[in-house]
């Protein structure tokens, strides 16, 4: 079974989060991915940022529904999910457009787990970590790729 260390991209291109929105989209078309790992100054993985995030800024942005009983206004929509949108369509820095919080896997989580986790938390970038530090990234064509070696 093909473990994430032999079929991750090794040679990393990472962003810092104070980078601007407008140069992300040249790094990331310029190197031909679709996300990459958001490092900190320290060296810690930040996030994870996608094409995902960047299409997001020109969406149309979702008036919430509201209904109105007695007075009250009460948001069909949660407020977080509201507000996070916002803040996504008006951000200026990785830092604002990114997912702070990412899925990793480590250098042992083999092929079918992470086509699984993809899947499942409709993800397509996913930072490799050994011993906490990031060592590479499994993107969904790298799993493309490796399926299309094996036929």
């Amino acid at each position: 079974m093909l473990l994430a260390k032999d079929i991750m991209a090794k040679k990393l291109v990472t962003v810092p989060p104070e980078l601007p929105v407008e140069s992300l989209a040249g790094i990331l078309w310029e190197n031909r991915i679709n996300g990459a790992p958001v490092v900190a100054k320290d060296g810690s993985l930040f996030g994870v940022v996608t094409e995902s995030d960047l299409v997001d800024q020109t969406k149309r942005f979702h008036i919430p529904t509201v209904i109105s009983i007695l007075d009250s206004v009460i948001f069909l929509d949660r407020a977080k999910k509201v507000e996070k949108e916002i803040s996504k369509m008006t951000g200026s820095t990785v830092r604002d457009i990114c997912s702070q919080k990412p899925i990793t896997i480590q250098e042992d989580t083999p092929l079918d787990e992470i086509a699984t986790i993809m899947a499942e938390k409709n993800v397509h970038t996913l930072p490799v970590l050994k011993d906490g530090v990031l060592v590479g990234v499994v993107g969904k064509a790298d799993i493309i790729r490796t399926l299309a070696r094996q036929a």
